[in-house]
Parts: structure tokens; sequence; C-alpha cells
């Protein structure tokens, strides 16, 4: 199970930091990424980062703006994100995988996601 929080209201330029919360299955053993589905638009992939926190890679819309990383300890995700704009209003979904990537047929999508919304 993987459980979204930390979404919420802000206005651009601001920031937000969303969590991940896995339980169920051993945290290392996943590559972990995020997604994010705007109004009337397909899911799209954001970051992904790799088991030990060590690989990173971005989509490049947030490149610059958004951090993601990990926990290990504490079996929970992270993603910073700084200088948010309107156009990064969506659903934001956390998923994991067992190959490192960026396509979303690798991943395992379990859980609601959180909601951002960037006022202007």
């Amino acid at each position: 199970q993987l459980q979204a929080s930390g979404g919420g209201l802000v206005q651009a330029g601001g920031s937000l930091r969303l969590s991940c919360a896995a339980s169920g299955r051993t945290f290392t053993n996943y590559v972990m990424g995020w997604f994010r589905q705007a109004p009337g638009k397909e899911r799209e992939f954001v970051a992904v980062i790799n088991w030990s926190g060590v690989s990173t890679a971005y989509a490049d819309s947030v490149k610059g703006r958004f951090t993601i990383s990990r926990d290990n300890a504490k079996n929970t995700l992270y993603l910073q994100m700084n200088n948010l704009e309107p156009e990064d209003t969506a659903v934001y979904y956390c998923a994991a995988a067992l190959t490192y990537g960026r396509r979303q047929e690798l991943f395992d999508f379990r859980g609601q996601g959180t909601l951002v919304t960037v006022s202007s």
C-alpha cells in the first residue's frame, strides 16, 4: 500500500513537500516514482529514484524545481516542489517498481493520490 499526502492549495512561486508512506512491502527492494495527472490529461511521469537514493531522474518540466528523495528507515518517499506553477496543478501519485525507469508500465500504482492546486 502506498499513501500519498501533503497536497494542498498554494500560490504560484510557493512550495510544497509531498510524502508517500509505504507499507506491506520491503521498501528498499523498490524503485520509487512520482507521477501526476492534471484535469483532462493523461497521467505523466514526474520523477524517479533508485533504491539507495543515489540515482534520480526528472521530467523536463520539473527539473530544477522538484527534488525526489527517500528515507528507507521510515519507508517514506518525498517530493519537494519549489517555485510551483499553475501548470503543476494535478493529482500526484507515488508508485513502486522493480526496474529503474520512467515508463508507467514498470510501476505498480496502489493507493490514492494527493491533490496539488497552484493558483496564479
